[in-house]
């Protein structure tokens, strides 16, 4: 402020009513410059500077929100991210034991098939022998009636040439056990 008052001063002091050069100094004129600034000043400050400055300060507001939304954000998706890896884990994990679970069913399953086939082969071969006994002894049943048949019927002959009834039914019976026997 004191360089101001000495500057006008100045300004008084050497007030010449020439008109001048360029590099000559002109006291009034440079207060009036001088006043004309600082008049042009307070009306910015009053008209310009205010809504300027709270442009400003919206704008830092609105740039600190974003930022803040943002870090908040990167946090979010970074704990989102955590929480995925350790689903996804989990899932593997249990993907896993499914799979494990699915070939120890199928190795027991396998297991089972293999042992009822076993047992289904078993009692086939039990049928079919026991099928192979019967079939045999009907055979064999079937072959003792028609040589009992035939030896009645060569008994018969035999009867009617020797009238011996009894030593004739006595090699029947000889004939017949010797029939069973082999």
């Amino acid at each position: 402020m004191i360089a101001f008052l000495n500057f006008a001063m100045l300004a008084f002091v050497s007030g010449d009513a020439g008109g001048g050069s360029l590099l000559d100094v002109n006291p009034g004129l440079i207060i009036w410059t001088v006043i004309t600034f600082i008049i042009l000043m307070l009306i910015l400050k009053k008209v310009a500077w205010k809504p300027i400055l709270d442009s400003l300060n919206e704008r830092e507001t609105f740039i600190k929100d974003s930022l803040d939304k943002a870090e908040k954000a990167r946090i979010e998706a970074e704990k989102m991210f955590e929480e995925n890896k350790a689903n996804l884990e989990r899932a593997e994990v249990e993907a896993q034991k499914i799979i494990d679970q699915g070939r120890e069913y199928a190795e027991q399953l396998k297991d089972q098939i293999v042992d009822e086939s076993k047992e289904e082969a078993k009692k086939l071969i039990k049928d079919a022998a026991a099928e192979i006994e019967r079939k045999q002894q009907e055979a064999f049943n079937n072959l003792k009636s028609q040589i009992a048949d035939i030896a009645v019927g060569a008994a018969e002959k035999i009867i009617r040439e020797n009238l011996d009834k009894k030593k004739q039914e006595k090699l029947v019976d000889k004939y017949i056990e010797d029939l069973s026997k082999n």
